[in-house]
């Protein structure tokens, strides 16, 4: 995403401030969930804010892509003929429908207690710009007002406010931000500043916190977040990181949280609920219903249990509540209007899934892969081999929710998880992070390139002990250098110089080693370049648009130069680079 320094605060500030804090929180996630003592030690405050930012930036995506389509169709039939007096729409959305569109991709996919409490922020801060109408961008004014409205929505949505939470540092944000004059960047580091001050507060405020010697994990978070804002504004990332250690310096608890095995369903409160244990379920559902239902549902729940957050508006709203009771807290929002992604957690034992009634649960397998793949001919080529595949789509990388979801459809006690994309990192931790909750044991193994996870798959033996299957994949993965073959669609600075458009680029291991006008001759430079250091076996996975005659280009230049390496040859289908090589 491009990252611009600039005085206002736009459309375009939105879309790359989201990518940019759900990259942040990415890096900080374990950090954050190892820090999660407060007001449930469960270990989980990092992904969830993790998955909450990932659907905001879903929901942003969506609108973007609606608008370069929409303009793309219209200006494409437009011509002199064409008398129409309707402008062609605006390839971007504006600040408004951008703030809306994050808002409700948060509100929609909260996760959590912090979760939650950030979808509120992120909302707030929506209400303020969306006030302005059709304004394209709105200036350190308003950015400020939005700051402010977002940290005492937050705080007027949990039931009963605590000190040295995430409402703090939200607060101390948006006080911090009332004294910036200059502009939208100048705001933005003071709110930052202001939240990490607060953040390292956060102990003297909270005995839990104190003892366990850390901050709190969804202040921890929020500091992520607007680090995030500082760089969209200024292009510069904060110098000054925090840290999850409280100032007093005493060591991190390890968090442990164990899980149950289920099926598939989809707190800033009450400190002496964090010292007693507190209720036994967190319950967290999306529901439609009007105002004065849902003002009746907050006395009910709270009434019920505690860490009471209900944010939301317009109809659709999240509720998360911690209670003993989870049946009757559903039964309060059957009341107030139509519950749905009603997911109830026991802190105790990990989650109690709901599944059809009387459908006995299908019995577990012992061992799956699951592995992200580029193409159709792969996703065949994996299936093959028994993995279950989520197909990521050439511009449309599947979010973490997807690969959940895919590793409880392959319904197994333990999988191995393949992302094969180093851009995936984060989301497949996520996922792996959010299934181990659910009572699988997973583990991730940190494949790049599909041709990586090809070399891993030809070794499991799912009869292996799982500890000795996961390191023999992770052998043969790291032991496979990958490239791949793309045309450049502008001009650009790469490792192997300026290329421009139409430019064919071999990339090995993730960066451009080669730049050609011709793909066989670029394909067989790359393989060289591979085969240099040696190697046994060549894999290469022909995408849709490669030349027919490449292939056996490659398969010629190997068998004539390189004695005793075998090739193997795939057709991976629509998979976004014209070629993958794999050298074992």
């Amino acid at each position: 995403m491009p990252q611009v320094p600039q005085t206002f605060f736009d459309a375009l500030a939105v879309r790359t401030w989201c990518g940019l804090a759900l990259q942040a929180l990415g890096r900080a996630r374990e950090e954050i969930d190892a820090i999660n003592v407060y007001p449930v030690a469960d270990g989980d405050t990092g992904t969830n804010l993790y998955l909450t930012v990932e659907s905001a930036v879903a929901a942003v995506e969506a609108v973007f892509l609606g608008h370069e389509t929409a303009s793309a169709g219209l200006g494409a039939g437009s011509g002199a003929a064409d008398a129409s007096p309707d402008p062609v729409p605006a390839l971007s959305p504006s600040l408004a429908e951008a703030a809306r569109a994050m808002a409700h991709g948060a509100l929609i996919g909260a996760r959590g207690n912090s979760g939650t409490i950030v979808a509120q922020l992120l909302r707030g801060m929506a209400q303020v710009f969306a006030a302005d109408g059709a304004a394209a961008h709105t200036d350190a004014r308003g950015l400020r007002l939005a700051l402010r409205h977002a940290a005492d929505s937050a705080r007027q949505a949990v039931a009963h406010p605590v000190e040295g939470t995430v409402l703090s540092v939200a607060s101390a944000a948006a006080d911090a931000a009332e004294g910036a004059e200059d502009d939208c960047g100048t705001v933005a580091r003071a709110a930052y500043e202001g939240a990490r001050a607060a953040l390292a507060a956060t102990p003297g405020q909270l005995a839990v916190l104190e003892r366990a010697g850390v901050v709190d994990a969804g202040g921890r978070g929020l500091v992520a977040v607007l680090g995030a804002l500082v760089e969209t504004l200024t292009g510069e990332a904060p110098t000054t990181a925090p840290t999850g250690r409280a100032p007093a310096g005493t060591p991190v608890p390890v968090v442990t949280v164990t899980a149950t095995e289920g099926d598939d369903v989809l707190c800033a409160d009450r400190p002496e609920a964090a010292e007693d244990g507190g209720p036994a379920f967190e319950v967290i559902y999306l529901l439609e219903a009007d105002d004065a239902a849902v003002a009746r549902l907050r006395d009910r729940l709270d009434a019920l249990g505690d860490s009471l957050v209900v944010v939301g508006g317009d109809g659709l709203w999240n509720v998360h509540v911690h209670v003993d009771d989870a049946g009757a807290a559903v039964e309060a929002g059957v009341e107030a209007g139509r519950p749905h992604r009603i997911r109830i957690t026991h802190f105790g034992v990990g989650d109690a899934h709901t599944r059809a009634a009387g459908r006995p649960p299908r019995e577990r397998v012992q061992r799956a892969v699951v592995a992200v793949v580029p193409g159709e001919g792969l996703a065949g080529l994996y299936a093959e081999s028994g993995a279950t595949t989520v197909l990521a789509r050439p511009g449309e990388p599947p979010a973490s929710g997807e690969l959940v979801e895919a590793v409880r459809r392959a319904h197994a006690r333990e999988v191995v998880l393949l992302p094969n994309d180093a851009d995936l990192r984060h989301t497949a931790a996520a996922a792996a992070e959010q299934a181990r909750a659910e009572g699988i044991r997973v583990a991730l193994i940190p494949t790049r390139s599909a041709v990586q996870g090809i070399a891993a798959l030809a070794v499991h033996e799912a009869d292996r002990r799982f500890d000795e299957d996961v390191v023999a994949m992770t052998s043969a993965a790291g032991a496979t250098r990958y490239a791949e073959l793309t045309v450049a669609e502008r001009q650009s600075w790469t490792m192997a110089g300026i290329c421009q458009a139409g430019d064919v680029l071999g990339l090995v291991d993730g960066d451009v080693a080669v730049i050609g006008s011709d793909v066989t001759e670029t394909a067989g430079t790359v393989l060289d370049r591979m085969l240099q250091a040696g190697g046994e076996l060549v894999t290469i996975v022909l995408g849709d648009e490669a030349p027919e005659a490449v292939a056996e280009h490659l398969r010629t230049r190997v068998r004539e130069a390189y004695l005793a390496v075998d090739t193997v040859v795939y057709r991976g289908g629509r998979q976004g680079s014209l070629l993958l090589i794999g050298v074992e």
